[in-house]
């Protein structure tokens, strides 16, 4: 009886279970899950701007909160959560996992980091957008769990490691977006899995291999972008059957190739073609087909091999952007031009770049009917010939117009005077004649005007005066004659270089060139100006290079010139001057060549020519100078100076072949008597002192190290600190706070409060003083860092110099915080930490920011500091990547008394082995004394480091080859070897030969200062002033070259998806360049 029962009993409670349980997995549980799973996520983020005030624990109805949208058909489920741009951050709570009803997850543009393996829970989730935040780690598999996911989006973060194969299972996605990370491997051949894909985005990663032909079976993908990778190979021929493609973007990798003679036939659709950029090397000829995609807005194929002429049908296309610079096209005849015919009917069209190829043939008059609309022309290093149309006033758009390096003749015409929106005119290196058109000075906009190596004649017109925005100004040999107008010296945005060299200018040299305050390069070379030099250049305190050569200027050399502290060059040869060298110009301390050969010069050769430790040529040669050469300095070597054709002068070294120096007898006597006093002194004092001297040694000791931070330490803009309040600032120095750790000391993360304010991020940097050397190394620190200061140094806070609590001595300092730690961190990250690729933007920043720090210690402080330590690690990053140098432990200061800073007169004069191997300078090897140009060799090669990736004690540097070796081997031509490769596909433009520019002049000042020749070597002056002048170019550059507006692929008709978001914006890359 008991198994009949049984199988009553047993139906009846499963049909009570079933019946229960939908109640109670749908009311009060599921409510509170949601309500407590929003709580734990909004306890993890940082909410500064107060966007989430209404997120309240204890509010009736969370649904209400903002960004929080719940189920009609489930109350209380959260469904979607739009929290996009709020500048929130912080992690994400894995608690999110819980909203288990979330369809539709929106972060966009926040500061959030960690990791994403929270999505893995979130099987409902339609919409996941992580763009354009801080996310770290892998992209996590967890992902694939999102069988409904129709839109992903994760570019802009700093994810790493490859793309998991098993994204191919996402059957529903239509939108991918994994761009600007740090992804490597391969493509996974499982995406050609995704038959609804609309969009795909893998740009500015590290991938690499070839492109996976499963793709070309994407026969819905309208968008493809894959710019700056490493990918190879070729384009999957079946790629070309995507009838459906809009955007087409394979820049800057490593492909290579022909396009389809068909190509243009089988993509009808195509809006936007770039193949173009560094590391690509497509060839054979552009496909005429191209033009029957007739919606193609941008064609973007330059730095390829594409040769043969361009074909008439491209014109027809009548797209906004043509990017054909740097290939092998040509035109030889009227008819090769015939494209240029059609794109005047063009109404849109704004960039034509058609540089640096083999165009030859007349320019054609038509080029005046393009569009107003244009913007950027260039036809630059081509070999065209024939006149500038009179009819190009009529481009009243254009911004940069570029002709410059071809075989144009005849006048400039006047209506260029028309193009009121001009910001840069390149027209040097042809053979343009006739006078410059007065009405050039309408040009009001304009920035650069280069009108050098043409055969230009007639007067400078006073017009110019009117360009108040120009920076730069080059008229150089050309046949301009009569005087320079006054005007010209008073634009006060002349901020680069003045160039007038090589004419037969005439009349003196107005005092008003004293207004070129901010022009860093003045050259009048070879004309015939006269006059005296006028002592208001002396006024010009940003001259780098100053060449007045060749002219007929009498009188003395102005003391003024004394006061161009940052001069490196000083032409003043062949001219009339006479009187002697000024001593004034021993004020120009980074001095490197002077020339004052073929003039009247007399008196004697300055002592501070043979002290000078920037000099490198000096050309006296010619005057009428007498007495004794030095043989010392830059006298001890034939190379780098001349005297000859001075009939007055005697000793020197014997190469000279000159007579001795006289020496009168008397004078030899009274010298040998004054040594003897001075010895039998010496002897006398030392004997009466040497008891005192040892008894008070050790005390006078103590007393020394002490001083060093007396004055610190008593100043009361620097709070006083205690040990205690450091122990309790550091949680007690606990491992978990130490930043770094080196040889004389460890930092450590702190939160100190402040008589300014409460809690605040400090730096803590304690002193081993079991180490010999510690103690003076926190003295120096000290002492230079309560010397100097600059936007670019360490920010001291104040020092402790007490005991701990087992009664040694203590000695820390207190700085301030840097949350991006050291240069060295993000140039080469450990294993465990990821971080992304700085772009040569930043790093551009970051090495001015250096070389304006060393230029301010080297020349603006007083007395001198040489850091001695200069390297990535020492280079620390704020939050907005603001660099500072750091670490003074072991800098010598010069030019103050040494007993200020307690260190002894050997330690403050030389240096044994000090440094850092790799970064210290070779002669310091040797025992060479401490010197400024020690730190431009450090500076160097830290630069070299930066923009190549290779640290100098790398693997690679060994018999004999060094990271400067290395480097100067490639320069110019093959500096593309040597650059870091994921740098460069940072970079964001097809036409890149600005960038490699850019990088060429950079690797060249990290060279000219790690010169192995100490008197060889750039100053850090012309290093700082070089590397401002390359950053404003670059900023420039960027600017004319991006101010085109992003062309948005229209959304598909149908969709449910909001519109493609490739969101790398002419703003964004803007603001990059003007941090």
């Amino acid at each position: 009886m008991a198994i009949p029962i049984l199988h009553r009993i047993i139906p009846l409670l499963l049909f009570l279970l079933l019946t229960l349980w939908p109640v109670s997995s749908s009311s009060l549980p599921d409510e509170y899950s949601d309500r407590e799973a929003l709580v734990q996520f909004r306890a993890a983020l940082s909410d500064k701007s107060g966007s989430l005030g209404s997120w309240n624990a204890t509010g009736s109805d969370f649904c209400r909160w903002a960004g929080v949208t719940c189920s009609r058909r489930h109350p209380g489920r959260v469904t979607s959560l739009n929290l996009s741009s709020l500048g929130l951050a912080g992690s994400i709570s894995p608690v999110i996992g819980n909203l288990t009803f979330l369809q539709s997850l929106d972060l966009f543009n926040n500061t959030l980091s960690g990791d994403v393996y929270f999505t893995s829970q979130l099987h409902r989730l339609h919409y996941l957008e992580l763009a354009y935040n801080d996310f770290s780690g892998d992209l996590p598999v967890g992902l694939c769990n999102c069988s409904n996911l129709v839109f992903l989006s994760v570019e802009a973060n700093e994810l790493h490691g490859a793309i998991p194969s098993c994204l191919g299972s996402l059957l529903q996605l239509k939108v991918l977006y994994l761009g600007e990370n740090n992804l490597t491997g391969t493509v996974p051949p499982s995406l050609g899995n995704l038959t609804m894909l609309l969009q795909i985005a893998l740009y500015q990663n590290q991938l690499e291999g070839t492109i996976p032909e499963g793709l070309s079976g994407l026969r819905y993908l309208q968008y493809i972008q894959a710019s700056r990778n490493s990918l190879s190979g070729t384009l999957p021929p079946l790629f070309f059957n995507i009838s459906s493609l809009q955007y087409l973007g394979f820049s800057s990798n490593k492909l290579h190739g022909r396009l389809p003679p068909d190509a243009g036939t089988r993509l009808p659709n195509l809006q936007v073609l770039r193949l173009g950029g560094i590391g690509n090397n497509f060839s054979g000829t552009i496909p005429a087909s191209l033009s029957n995609a007739t919606e193609i807005q941008v064609l973007g194929l330059a730095r390829n091999s594409f040769e043969g002429r361009i074909p008439p049908e491209i014109g027809i296309l009548c797209p906004v952007s043509v990017q054909m610079g740097s290939n092998k096209l040509q035109a030889n005849d009227a008819g090769d031009w015939e494209f240029l015919r059609y794109f005047t009917n063009c109404t849109r069209l704004q960039v034509i770049d058609l540089s640096d190829n083999t165009l030859g043939g007349i320019l054609p008059s038509f080029i005046a009917n393009l569009s107003r609309s244009i913007q950027w022309l260039s036809m630059a290093k081509n070999q065209i010939s024939g006149i500038i149309p009179p009819g190009i006033g009529s481009l009243k758009g254009i911004e940069d117009l570029e002709f410059q390096g071809n075989n144009l003749f005849g006048d400039i015409p006047g209506d260029i005077g028309r193009l009121r929106n001009l910001k840069v005119l390149w027209l040097n290196m042809n053979s343009m004649s006739g006078g410059i058109p007065f009405s050039i000075g309408n040009l009001t906009q304009l920035l650069t005007l280069d009108l050098s190596n043409n055969q230009l004649n007639g007067s400078i017109p006073k017009s110019l005066g009117s360009m108040e925005r120009l920076t730069n100004l080059d008229l150089s040999s050309n046949r301009l004659v009569e005087s320079i107008p006054d005007v010209i010296f008073s634009l006060p945005s002349l901020t680069d270089s003045l160039l007038l060299s090589d004419n037969y200018l005439s009349g003196a040299l107005p005092p008003k060139v004293g207004n070129l305050r901010r022009a860093t390069t003045l050259s009048l070379s070879r004309n015939n100006l006269s006059g005296k030099i006028p002592t208001t250049l002396g006024d010009c305190a940003s001259l780098v290079y100053l060449a007045l050569d060749s002219n007929h200027f009498t009188g003395s050399i102005p003391l003024s010139l004394g006061n161009l502290r940052g001069l490196s060059i000083l032409n003043l040869t062949r001219n009339a001057l006479s009187g002697s060298i000024p001593q004034q110009l021993s004020n120009i301390h980074g001095l490197q060549q002077l020339y004052l050969a073929h003039n009247n010069l007399s008196g004697t050769i300055p002592q501070f020519l043979e002290k000078s430790s920037a000099l490198i040529e000096l050309d006296l040669s010619y005057n009428h100078l007498s007495g004794e050469v030095p043989s010392h300095g830059l006298f001890a070597n034939m190379s780098g100076f001349s005297v000859l054709g001075n009939y007055g002068l005697c000793g020197g070294i014997a190469e000279l072949n000159l007579p001795p120096c006289e020496v009168k007898p008397h004078k030899l006597q009274k010298q040998m008597l004054l040594r003897i006093l001075l010895l039998v002194s010496g002897i006398v004092i030392c004997s009466s002192l040497l008891c005192v001297a040892l008894f008070l040694f050790k005390g006078r000791k103590q007393t020394d190290r002490k001083n060093a931070t007396s004055d610190l330490m008593l100043n009361e803009k620097y709070p006083r600190v205690s040990y205690h309040e450091l122990f309790e600032a550091t949680d007690g120095f606990a491992p978990a706070n130490l930043i770094g750790a080196g040889k004389y000391g460890s930092v450590y993360r702190g939160n100190l409060s402040l008589p300014s304010a409460v809690n605040v991020v400090v730096a803590v940097k304690v002193f081993t003083l079991q180490h010999a050397s510690s103690s003076r190394s926190f003295m120096a620190e000290c002492e230079a860092l309560r010397n100097v200061k600059h936007r670019n140094l360490i920010k001291i806070i104040t020092c402790c110099s007490s005991m701990d609590s087992r009664g040694n001595d203590f000695r820390a300092l207190v700085l301030e915080f840097m949350p991006k730690y050291s240069l060295d961190r993000w140039l080469h990250p450990r294993i465990h930490e990821q971080t992304h690729k700085l772009s040569i933007a930043q790093l551009l920043n970051i090495a001015v920011d250096v070389a304006d720090a060393i230029d301010h210690l080297h020349n603006n402080s007083c007395p001198t500091v040489i850091h001695c330590d200069l390297k990535p690690s020492n280079i620390l990053l704020s939050a907005d990547w603001t660099a500072y140098v750091a670490d003074f432990g072991l800098a010598k200061l010069v030019g103050e008394s040494i007993e200020k800073s307690g260190l002894s007169a050997g330690d403050s004069s030389t240096v044994g082995i000090r440094g850092t191997i790799g970064y210290v300078a070779p002669e310091y090897g040797a025992g060479g004394q401490a010197s400024v140009v020690g730190d431009a060799y450090s500076f160097g090669i830290t630069l070299l480091e930066m923009f190549t990736g290779k640290a100098p004690t790398d693997n690679m540097f060994r018999e004999g080859l060094t990271l400067h070796l290395h480097a100067e081997m490639t320069l110019p031509e093959k500096i593309s070897e040597i650059i870091d490769p994921a740098l460069l596909h940072v970079e964001q433009y097809d036409t890149d030969a600005e960038v490699l520019t850019c990088l060429s002049s950079v690797i060249e000042v990290g060279v000219s200062c790690s010169k192995e020749n100490p008197s060889k070597r750039m100053d850090m002056k012309h290093a700082a002033a070089k590397l401002n002048r390359i950053r404003e170019e670059m900023r420039y550059d960027t600017i004319v070259r991006v101010l085109i507006p992003y062309l948005a692929i229209p959304k598909p008709s149908g969709s449910s998806l909001p519109p493609p978001q490739h969101r790398q914006t002419t703003q964004a890359s803007i603001r990059i360049w003007m941090q």
